[in-house]
């Protein structure tokens, strides 16, 4: 299973060096963080990070995607963040996104 993690993920908006783009060959070359947002009165939302560790290439969020969501519970938001990001980790497994 990919790491999951609920430390949030460190932020980069200089990276020093450029790392060349490496698909992962497991569920272990991926970090999942997963989470939520929202109350009681608006719902809860899944939030969600995949990191590809090989290369540092985030597979999620990206430009568009829909929001997880809403549920009535934190633990269901949070529940169905991870099986999202089994999603993508799984897909990219299987079909490595290797552009930039």
């Amino acid at each position: 299973m990919a790491h999951i993690t609920g430390k949030r993920p460190k932020l980069a908006l200089f990276p020093t060096k450029s790392v060349p783009m490496a698909p992962g060959a497991t569920e272990d070359d991926f970090t999942v963080y997963a989470s939520f947002r929202g109350s009681d009165s608006s719902g809860y939302y899944g939030t969600l990070k995949v990191v590809r560790t090989t290369d540092g290439k985030i597979l999620y969020p990206f430009e568009g995607v829909e929001q997880i969501g809403p549920f009535g519970s934190k633990p269901d938001a949070i529940a169905a963040a991870h099986r999202r990001g089994d999603e993508i980790v799984n897909g990219d497994l299987k079909n490595p996104e290797l552009e930039q």
